[in-house]
């Protein structure tokens, strides 16, 4: 798989503060991307590196095989957490303006401008005043002006903030049609039921080190823990758990049921199958419930932030 973004051995100092040490990564092409970390993990210096608003003190930075250059700013698509649209001006003046600073002419600007104001069905907007508008309605023009100009790199920090559920779907619609359309995404977040919907690849920041990277299903992977979530019924109950308990690792499990099962989670060595322990339940009693314990993002992401403090 071919890499749009390379980051390589990038470190960037603020006085005796290392905000990133020695940070490489890989985005593929046409993926999207979790950067995900803490409060200050260094995530929004490496966007603003990639961005060209600060230079890395060592390492480098490649966009599809070029070193990072200013020109590179036509092929990148920004939208920042703290958002940057002027206030006192006109929403159709604003992202005229802003779309030709990316390199589109003004009629081409216009015709892009109105099929996604008619999309999103706010073409009534053109003459309003940015401070007329709600934090989400902002949103909403902002997201535009950073796709217009269709560039190959998005990068979109905290992009669902402000948005009520109905809007923040529309916006991971939109993200989605993006990366079918071509485009490769970073989405920086810590809505993580986001990352578990949208990301293809994740890497995890913390105190300016990255600590993990990798296809988001390898990463699940390689943090299982060959734990199953069982609920079964037993004509014997208490005997059939003792027997559980001799052959396997047993411990009490919590899940919403309508039936009096036994709800179970049991934890299997390295070299037994899950088919024996299927077996036994299969012969022995009635199974309703099955379940590999796969690990969430947030899961991994506190345990490798509290392993790591």
């Amino acid at each position: 798989m071919t890499n749009l973004l390379e980051v390589k051995n990038v470190s960037k100092h603020f006085g005796s503060f290392t905000a990133l040490d020695s940070v490489s990564l890989s985005v593929p092409e046409g993926s999207i991307f979790g950067l995900l970390g803490p409060n200050g993990a260094g995530k929004t210096t490496l966007i603003r590196i990639i961005n060209q608003i600060t230079m890395p003190d060592e390492g480098e930075v490649f966009l599809g095989q070029e070193k990072l250059h200013p020109l590179h700013i036509k092929d990148i698509g920004y939208l920042p957490e703290e958002r940057g649209l002027y206030k006192s001006m006109k929403v159709g003046e604003q992202a005229l303006y802003l779309a030709q600073l990316k390199g589109l002419s003004k009629q081409e600007a216009k015709e892009r401008l109105k099929y996604w104001f008619d999309k999103f069905e706010i073409s009534h907007w053109w003459g309003k005043k940015i401070q007329e508008l709600s934090k989400g309605m902002a949103q909403k023009v902002q997201f535009i002006v950073t796709v217009l100009h269709q560039p190959k790199l998005l990068i979109f920090d905290e992009p669902f903030s402000g948005f009520d559920p109905v809007n923040a779907n529309i916006i991971k619609d939109e993200i989605l049609k993006l990366k079918e359309e071509g485009a490769t995404i970073i989405f920086s977040t810590h809505r993580m039921e986001s990352v578990e919907e949208l990301c293809d690849h994740i890497a995890l920041i913390n105190k300016s080190k990255k600590l993990v990277e990798g296809k988001l299903s390898d990463v699940k992977r390689s943090h299982k823990g060959n734990i199953f979530e069982v609920g079964v019924l037993f004509d014997d109950q208490d005997r059939r758990l003792q027997e559980l308990k001799q052959k396997f690792v047993v411990t009490d499990a919590n899940f919403k049921t309508i039936d009096e099962q036994l709800k179970i989670k049991v934890t299997l060595e390295d070299n037994a199958s899950p088919n024996d322990l299927l077996a036994y339940l299969t012969a022995n009693g009635r199974v309703l419930r099955f379940n590999e314990v796969i690990p969430t993002v947030n899961e991994i992401f506190i345990k490798t932030v509290s392993e790591n403090e």
